[in-house]
């Protein structure tokens, strides 16, 4: 299981990425799931909604729910009322973090990028994950092998990092879609604040920052800037602590509160020395006080101002 939300009118929907169908709870009575998407065979291509390791859940105004999709270049939108609605959307590639701003645009995190680079580093993962090698028999870790140095070795632009897809209400992509450079090397999770300015967070390096893009209500950014520029500086907002990031979020004090994965991503591997297995796991939670514009908590669906 990986991602799971609550939406306005108290459905809980949850993501399975293992097998690669979502679940979801009418009005969170665990006693009525449903299990959506289910793939009665075990090629992946067919999948009934095109799932490919779904990650998060965003739901928009509309009461539809968007999936990111890790292992593929799209994002599957599913009608909330009537969940036989199933829509995908071309974005980046392994996709991870989603989120909808106030005026109904979903901002997704490819952590490949949008280049053809990204596209032959996914198809290579993907293949470590069919190999069986001697001395690995967990798929997933023959795939963390290839993904972790691919990601953590990124950096910002086109052609060398991850960027960022952005998506209308209908599912169009925004004219200046993807974005990139701006200080996004790996991004991760994507959080919107009250203005509607977009955060973003960074998984390649501890020495890459927190990003911040002006969104769609452009009179709420520095005058002179246009959706999806950067307003964060070149290497994004550091700060003391910060390690592999991967989820960010805004509260309603306008704090942005940032979690640490990893310290040392070898540590998490079979080989590393015994006295270093620890350095797998993060360290604490960094917290830049009052840098966004408030939001209401606890957050379900788009942001709302308090």
């Amino acid at each position: 299981m990986q991602g799971i939300i609550a939406t306005p009118n108290g459905d809980i929907w949850a993501s399975d990425l293992g097998n690669a169908q979502i679940i979801r709870l009418p009005n969170g009575d665990p006693s009525k799931a449903q299990f959506l998407c289910e793939n009665k065979t075990r090629d992946p291509l067919k999948n009934p909604c095109k799932l490919l390791a779904p990650f998060a859940l965003a739901v928009d105004q509309q009461d539809r729910i968007w999936i990111t999709n890790l292992g593929g270049d799209s994002v599957t939108r599913i009608d909330g009322s009537d969940p036989s609605k199933v829509d995908t959307f071309k974005v980046g590639y392994s996709s991870s973090g989603l989120a909808v701003d106030s005026l109904g645009n979903v901002w997704i995190t490819n952590k490949l990028g949008s280049s053809e680079r990204g596209h032959l580093k996914l198809l290579e993962i993907l293949a470590a994950g069919a190999i069986n090698y001697n001395d690995i028999s967990d798929p997933l870790e023959r795939m963390g092998r290839v993904l972790v140095p691919a990601i953590t070795s990124q950096r910002p632009g086109y052609e060398s990092g991850g960027s960022i897809s952005v998506l209308r209400p209908d599912g169009s992509p925004a004219s200046f879609s993807p974005i990139s450079g701006k200080g996004i090397a790996t991004p991760w999770a994507i959080s919107v604040d009250g203005n509607d300015n977009i955060w973003i967070s960074n998984f390649s390096s501890p020495a890459d920052g927190i990003v911040q893009l002006c969104g769609f209500r452009t009179e709420t950014c520095p005058p002179g800037m246009k959706t999806g520029d950067a307003i964060s500086p070149p290497g994004g907002y550091v700060g003391g602590g910060m390690q592999y990031q991967v989820d960010v979020g805004i509260g309603p004090a306008g704090d942005v509160w940032v979690t640490n994965n990893w310290q040392d991503w070898k540590a998490v591997f079979p080989g590393h020395p015994e006295a270093l297995s620890t350095l797998g796991a993060g360290q604490g939670v960094v917290v830049f006080f009052g840098m966004a514009k408030p939001v209401k908590t606890p957050l379900i669906g788009p942001p709302r101002q308090p």
